[in-house]
């Protein structure tokens, strides 16, 4: 154990590091795999995306994740095999990442999994009040370590919860570090499986900054889809919801949810926006006959009004404010339509006039947490307010 404290500690101590960040989301498109060269910490950071790959899961590789993803049902014994095998998986994928791009395992310093989330409890969701906020990322780090031979920082989200947070959004931490700007107010929306956005104020103040979840993003899209269009995963190219019309009732069945109307900041996951939520909908609404198409503009409509509604509540008349995308739903060309119509008077960007992939953006995001994790200090950011905490996350496995 000696040589691996002395090895982190030399690490710790260089002024640029090469660190392999990951991402697997709730869509299970695959594993993002960001090789990033990272030069210094805190708000003097300097980050470099040297090489990005999402490296496409398998469809077995999906069924798999399916049978315990957000369900309360989930068989526990599957769970927990499937913790150490979704760990040989990634880290097999990643070697194929590394010998493809020419790099040894002695060229990287770190790995920063982020691991596969089965399954997000925040309180305000289980409401059990003897329990604290809940979340389950599986993906063991040791593994990863073990099967790749390189240092990893993993499960980054319970400190987040042991220090007062629910777990999520954490995207807050990265985006503070990178992209706050005097003079211009950001708001960095991320579409994933669901919908979050950081507001960082152009007047620096960092008790404004917070970040949230907003509403379902891709997640219920993607599940109508596989149910409905078998050997599909998402709505390419909104091919199907684009033949839709949107229904009016549907909708607002769909958005009389208290979720909504709830404080920022706030997060939720597929364990409330899932098929099971659309269905009893279209029960409320009276909508049993309308086609598949017209459910999909429906669902994408839906996603679109929540995370508009979202952001016009963090607005103030007479300021301007710069929206960057990124994540999935950026894909979505009327996704993308119907939130930048609602929001006229915004101007749209994607990370990528930042400099940052915007598909590679949240595993550029641990890779940036594991750098703090291993030589950084307390991350202030909204000055202990916003559900922020003002802590350094990740926890440590060595590979021998």
């Amino acid at each position: 154990m000696k040589k691996n404290i002395k090895k982190l500690y030399n690490i710790s101590l260089k002024k640029k590091k090469i660190i392999v960040g990951l991402m697997s989301g709730t869509s299970f498109d695959g594993l993002d795999v960001a090789l990033c060269k990272i030069k210094g910490s805190g708000m003097e950071t300097e980050v470099k995306v040297v090489e990005f790959e999402t490296a496409v899961y398998r469809p077995e590789f999906k069924e798999e994740l399916k049978t315990v993803f957000s369900r309360r049902d989930a068989d526990l014994e599957k769970v927990c095999l499937l913790n150490e095998w979704v760990a040989i998986q990634h880290a097999a994928l990643i070697n194929a990442c590394l010998q493809k791009w020419g790099y040894s395992k002695n060229d990287i310093d770190l790995i920063a999994s982020h691991g596969q989330t089965i399954y997000h409890a925040p309180k305000s969701l289980h409401g059990r009040e003897q329990f604290p906020n809940a979340t389950l990322q599986i993906g063991d780090g040791d593994h990863i370590a073990v099967n790749t031979g390189i240092i990893t920082v993993s499960d980054f989200r319970q400190k987040h919860i042991a220090a007062g947070g629910e777990g999520a959004p954490l995207a807050v931490y990265g985006d503070y570090l990178l992209f706050s700007k005097k003079g211009e107010n950001r708001i960095m929306l991320n579409i994933g499986g669901i919908a979050n956005f950081t507001f960082l104020p152009g007047d620096l103040d960092g008790s404004k900054i917070f970040s949230t979840d907003v509403g379902p993003g891709n997640t219920m899209m993607d599940a109508f889809v596989q149910r409905h269009f078998p050997g599909k995963y998402f709505d390419e190219g909104s091919a199907v919801a684009g033949k839709g019309t949107a229904n009016n009732d549907l909708l607002n069945y769909l958005k009389d949810h208290p979720f909504f109307n709830s404080d920022f900041p706030k997060t939720i996951g597929p364990e409330l926006f899932n098929l099971s939520y659309l269905e009893k909908a279209i029960e409320r609404a009276n909508t049993n006959s309308i086609s598949k198409e017209d459910i999909m503009a429906t669902l994408n409509l839906f996603s679109a009004e929540t995370t508009v509604d979202a952001i016009k509540r963090c607005a103030e008349d007479g300021e301007s404010y710069s929206v960057y995308v990124s994540g999935g739903g950026m894909h979505n060309p009327l996704l993308m339509e119907n939130i930048k119509s609602r929001l006229p008077g915004m101007k749209f960007y994607s990370t990528d006039d930042l400099h940052i992939n915007p598909d590679a953006k949240e595993a550029v995001l641990f890779a940036l947490l594991a750098n703090e994790c291993v030589c950084g200090e307390k991350i202030n950011v909204g000055k202990g307010r916003n559900k922020i905490p003002s802590v350094t996350m990740g926890k440590i496995s060595f590979p021998d």
